[in-house]
């Protein structure tokens, strides 16, 4: 996998101050995304073990509220594995710091299983995700006054009451 940034002080992608990892590659391809560059699968620079390293001791601030996992894509079939491996990581040694995460697909239609773009390792993912931004950006319905997202369709959901009860559950709803 190839990441296009570590935002290290972000506070636009979740709530508080958040360490972010932008990952290359998507094939959404949304009109007027905000990062068309991160659409090819080698933008940037490969993530490795060192990577990986890195966006843990960024974490280990008192002042960091967690993680945020953007791209591109990180659910591209691609990215999922090495994603998972960074939740997985990070949730082991930041278990009270919380992990948000952006997607252009669908969760209840494409990353259920059965789903596009479900995987071996999706499940994983989504139970270790605490607020998962889901839908492509649309244009059409670019909205500036959304918290934590741009256009009307997406959907800020809190993943664990959504798996615990079977439903999606918006997140402050």
């Amino acid at each position: 996998m190839y990441y296009g940034m570590i935002k290290k002080y972000d506070i636009a992608d979740g709530e508080g101050v958040r360490v972010t990892l932008f990952v290359s590659g998507c094939r959404n391809h949304c009109r007027d995304c905000f990062q068309p560059e991160t659409w090819d699968f080698h933008y940037g620079q490969p993530y490795t073990k060192e990577t990986e390293q890195e966006i843990l001791e960024a974490l280990s601030l008192d002042c960091i509220a967690g993680l945020t996992v953007l791209g591109g894509e990180p659910f591209e079939e691609e990215n999922q594995e090495t994603v998972l491996s960074l939740l997985k990581a990070a949730r082991r040694a930041y278990p009270e710091k919380n992990i948000w995460c952006w997607s252009g697909y669908v969760y209840d239609r494409d990353l259920i299983p059965g789903g596009r773009k479900h995987t071996a390792y999706t499940d994983e993912m989504l139970r270790l995700i605490d607020v998962l931004v889901d839908g492509p950006f649309v244009a059409e319905k670019k909205n500036l006054n959304l918290y934590f997202r741009g256009s009307e369709n997406q959907r800020v959901i809190d993943m664990p009451r959504t798996l615990k009860e079977g439903r999606v559950i918006l997140y402050h709803d």
